[in-house]
C-alpha cells in the first residue's frame, strides 16, 4: 500500500500547478466578475494536451492514468473551478466515444477533440429530468438512413463549442425506459442555443439550454451502432465524471484552507495573530483533516476506477469531497470574518462554486442511494 504519487504523477502535477499559479490565479477574480470567457485558459489547455486526457495515444490523446485525470482537476479547481468544467464535460465525451464508440467514429472525432481543435460535451438533463434519466422527453425518430430529433436539453457545458454533441435520445419507447436510450453525436451547427443559464458561481464556461427541433442526424452518429445502449454508456461515463468532480471539489476546498491558513497567521486581534485562538486552530484541524480524507478517497476511487466499474467508490468519493467543501468554504470564510463576505478575498468566489460539487454527476442524495445499493448487492465492502 503506497499512498505516494509516482515521480510521472509528482512531476505531472508541478507541471500543472505551476501553470494554474501563473495563467488562473491571477486573472481568475477580474474575468469572474465580468463574465469573461477564459479564452486564452483554453489555449493553455490546448497546449498542454489536456482535451486529449482520456483519447487514446493512437489518435493523439495522453490517455492519463486516473490518478493524474484526478490531478487535473483538483488543481485547475484550486485555480478557478469554473474553468475546469471546460475539460470536465469534454473528458466525459472523449472517453464514452472513446469506449463505446465505432472505428469510424473514434477515427472521425478523437483526433481533433484530443487536440482541442473541436471541443464537445454531454447532453443528459432536461427541464423536466435531471436525476430520473430514464424520464427524458427527446426523441429520435428513424426516417431512413438518419434520425428526425426533437427535444430540448439543459445545463450543457462547452455547448457553443462541442461539436459533435453527444445527445441522450430515447431511440424508442420500450418499458423499462433505458432499452430504449441511445446517445446521438449532433453537429454544432444543428444545435440551437435558447439561453445562457443564470448561475451562483460555476462561471466562467457557458452552462446553456439547447433545443433540437427536427434536427436530421445521420444514423452512422449512434454511438457504438446500437440502440438502446446509451443508458449503459452514460452511467459509465458518469462513474468518471464523479471522480472529476471530487477532485474538483477536493481542488476548491484546499484553495479555501490555504486562504483561511494565512489569513489567520495575519490577521490579528486582541494583540496577536488569530492562528493563537483555540476557536481558530480547530477550525484549520477539522478542515485539514477532512480535506485531506478527502483527497485520499478520491485517489482511492480514481485507482480502483482502472480496474473495473467502481460505482461504489466514485460515489463514496464524490459525497464526501463535495461535502466537504461545502463545510470548508463556510469556515475557511468564518475564519475571515467579514472579509470572507467580500469579493476583495477569495473566499466569496469559492462559497458560491463549492454547492456545484453537491449536486452536479447526480445529487449527493442519489450517492447515498447508489453506495447503499453497493453495499446490499456486495459491490462495494467497508473493512478488508
Amino acid at each position: 500500500m503506497n499512498f505516494d504519487l509516482t515521480d510521472d504523477q509528482r512531476l505531472f502535477r508541478q507541471t500543472l500547478r505551476a501553470f494554474v499559479d501563473a495563467e488562473i490565479v491571477p486573472v481568475a477574480a477580474e474575468w469572474e466578475r465580468s463574465g469573461r470567457y477564459p479564452a486564452e485558459i483554453v489555449e493553455s489547455f490546448k497546449e498542454l494536451g489536456l482535451f486529449g486526457m482520456t483519447v487514446p495515444e493512437v489518435y493523439g490523446g495522453l490517455d492519463l492514468d486516473r490518478v493524474s485525470f484526478a490531478l487535473v482537476f483538483e488543481e485547475i479547481a484550486r485555480g478557478w473551478m469554473g474553468v475546469a468544467g471546460i475539460l470536465g464535460s469534454h473528458s466525459l465525451a472523449t472517453w464514452m466515444v472513446a469506449r463505446y464508440g465505432t472505428d469510424a467514429q473514434k477515427e472521425d472525432f478523437l483526433p481533433r477533440w484530443a487536440s482541442g481543435e473541436r471541443r464537445t460535451g454531454i447532453a443528459l438533463t432536461e427541464p423536466g429530468a435531471g436525476t430520473d434519466l430514464q424520464g427524458i422527453t427527446t426523441r429520435a425518430v428513424r426516417d431512413g438512413d438518419h434520425y428526425v430529433v426533437t427535444g430540448t436539453k439543459t445545463w450543457i457545458t462547452n455547448a457553443r463549442h462541442a461539436d459533435p454533441l453527444p445527445v441522450l435520445v430515447k431511440t424508442s419507447v420500450e418499458t423499462p425506459a433505458h432499452r430504449g436510450m441511445s446517445v446521438l453525436l449532433v453537429d454544432q451547427d444543428d444545435l440551437q442555443v435558447s439561453r445562457d443559464l443564470p448561475k451562483l458561481g460555476y462561471k466562467g464556461t457557458e452552462t446553456c439550454e439547447v433545443v433540437l427541433d427536427e434536427v436530421r442526424v445521420p444514423a452512422g452518429r449512434l454511438l457504438g451502432g446500437i440502440e438502446g445502449r446509451g443508458m449503459q454508456q452514460v452511467l459509465a461515463a458518469l462513474e468518471l465524471g464523479r471522480i472529476n468532480i471530487a477532485a474538483r471539489a477536493v481542488g476548491v476546498a484546499q484553495c479555501a484552507y490555504d486562504a483561511a491558513l494565512a489569513y489567520s497567521r495575519e490577521r490579528t486581534a486582541f494583540g496577536q495573530p488569530i492562528s493563537e485562538f483555540q476557536a481558530i486552530q480547530l477550525k484549520l484541524a477539522d478542515m485539514a483533516t477532512e480535506i485531506q480524507a478527502a483527497r485520499l478517497m478520491t485517489y482511492w476511487a480514481a485507482t480502483r476506477s482502472e480496474q473495473g466499474a467502481v460505482t461504489g467508490e466514485a460515489a463514496m468519493a464524490k459525497y464526501f469531497a463535495s461535502e466537504t467543501a461545502l463545510t470548508t468554504t463556510m469556515e475557511a470564510m468564518r475564519v475571515h470574518g467579514g472579509y470572507g463576505y467580500s469579493q476583495e478575498f477569495v473566499l466569496e468566489r469559492l462559497y458560491r462554486d463549492a454547492p456545484l460539487m453537491a449536486i452536479g454527476e447526480g445529487t449527493n442524495d442519489v450517492q447515498r442511494m447508489v453506495i447503499a445499493r453497493a453495499l446490499l448487492k456486495g459491490a462495494l465492502k467497508v473493512g478488508w
